[in-house]
C-alpha cells in the first residue's frame, strides 16, 4: 500500500532523516500517507523504513554519520526504470551558530522590508 500512496504523490520527506542502527540504515520520520483504498492491514504513516544498501555502502555511510555535525537526509523519492522506489540521500552538516545568526538577520530584514512595502502602498 505504501507504493500506491507514493504513486499518488502522497509523501513528504521534509522532516525526514536517516540513521544507522545495528549495521542498517533506516529512514526516520518520512511521511507516506495511508492508502485510502487499503484495508486494516494498511501501513503506519511515519514508521521507520529500512533502506536497502550494500554492506560497504552502509559501513561508509555509518562512518560518515559518526563524524561531528553530520546528518543523513533524503533529497528525493523517485521510481527507477524497474518501477522500484528509490530514495536519494545526502550527507549534510548542521549550520554553525554564525550561519544561523546571518540567516536570522536576513529573515528579519526581509520581514521588515515587506512590512515597509506593504505600508507604503
Amino acid at each position: 500500500t505504501e507504493v500506491k500512496s507514493l504513486r499518488a504523490g502522497e509523501a513528504n520527506i521534509t522532516d525526514a532523516y536517516a540513521e544507522a542502527k545495528m549495521g542498517e540504515i533506516f529512514l526516520i520520520n518520512a511521511y507516506i500517507k495511508e492508502y485510502e483504498m487499503g484495508n486494516r492491514h494498511n501501513h503506519e504513516a511515519r514508521r521507520p523504513r529500512k533502506l536497502l544498501l550494500h554492506r560497504r555502502e552502509v559501513n561508509r555511510i555509518a562512518a560518515a554519520i559518526q563524524r561531528k555535525g553530520k546528518t543523513l537526509v533524503p533529497l528525493s523519492l523517485y521510481f527507477n526504470d524497474k518501477n522500484r522506489v528509490k530514495v536519494k540521500i545526502g550527507l549534510a552538516s548542521g549550520k554553525k551558530s554564525h550561519d544561523k545568526r546571518a540567516t536570522e538577520k536576513e529573515r528579519d530584514w526581509n520581514r521588515q522590508k515587506n512590512r515597509l512595502l506593504k505600508d507604503n502602498r
